[in-house]
């Protein structure tokens, strides 16, 4: 009785490789990237009012829509919103995209901000420096998680 085996040298992995598995899928999905651009979801609407005074704020900012024929990777209904019908729209949030120079710029602000408000609560609390009441600036954070016996 003869086998009927394949020749080692026809025999390959790609033949066993295991099936994918279903995964949930995520609720706003990530674009292709592009070099030289980030990307960001821009709220165009809450509970279906426009909200024209975030859009134009993001724009201002340096945001500018994603137009679908870009990226077809993201397949959109586009029933939700007539006034962005070119653009990837999706429950209220529009794709956006701006330079990466122009991100990185806002962030260094945002982080200016935060430091100089720090510096300002740390300056406030100094002045009002009580001996009975010492001040701790350490500012550390652990997250431990379970029972701490």
């Amino acid at each position: 009785m003869a086998e009927n085996k394949l020749p080692r040298e026809a025999q390959t992995r790609e033949t066993q490789v295991r099936t994918r598995s279903w995964k949930r899928p995520e609720t706003l999905p990530v674009p292709n990237p592009e070099p030289g651009f980030k990307f960001h979801w821009v709220r165009i609407s809450t509970r279906g009012e426009m909200d024209a005074t975030n859009v134009t704020s993001k724009f201002r900012e340096g945001w500018e829509p994603v137009k679908a024929s870009d990226h077809p990777e993201i397949h959109v209904f586009h029933a939700e919103n007539d006034r962005f019908k070119d653009n990837i729209v999706i429950g209220g949030l529009m794709l956006c995209k701006s330079p990466e120079e122009f991100v990185e710029e806002r962030n260094a602000y945002f982080r200016q901000q935060a430091d100089a408000q720090m510096n300002s609560v740390d300056n406030n609390l100094m002045r009002e420096n009580d001996p009975r009441m010492p001040l701790f600036t350490e500012r550390k954070t652990r997250v431990s998680f379970g029972s701490s016996s």
